[in-house]
Order: structure tokens, then sequence, then C-alpha cells
């Protein structure tokens, strides 16, 4: 997949846990564990907006675009 999910190295900077981010967020902890290590296809803006204002980051922090190769 060309998109690649950054939110752990964006926790690590603030020093904020998994359970925290979730509390504050309003998600589940599977969930946002998920969304840390890449294992989802898709992510809500209203979710994507809460982990931002949480985190104070833009979502271009979170996500970042990496060209697939071509064959």
């Amino acid at each position: 997949m060309a998109i690649i999910l950054r939110l752990d190295r964006v926790m690590a900077d603030r020093k904020i846990s998994l359970n925290e981010l979730a509390e504050r967020v309003g998600i589940s902890n599977v969930n946002l564990s998920n969304l840390k290590t890449g294992k989802v296809r898709a992510i809500r803006f209203s979710t994507l907006n809460a982990i931002c204002r949480e985190l104070n980051c833009q979502p271009g922090d979170i996500l970042e675009y990496a060209p697939d190769e071509s064959p």
C-alpha cells in the first residue's frame, strides 16, 4: 500500500501511551493499535481529526505517501 501510517512515531515524540490516546480520542485500544501498526485500510476523518487534536499535529505528520514500486 502506498500510504504509511506514522502514528507510532508521533505518539513517541509526544510521549503518550496507546491507552491514554485511545481514551482521549474515544476509540478502543484495539482499533487504535490497528491504526498504529498500519493494519487498517481506512480511517474516518472524525477519528483523524480527534487524533490530530490530541497530538497537536497535522494529518501529514501521521500519514505518509510512498509510491508503489513499478514492476
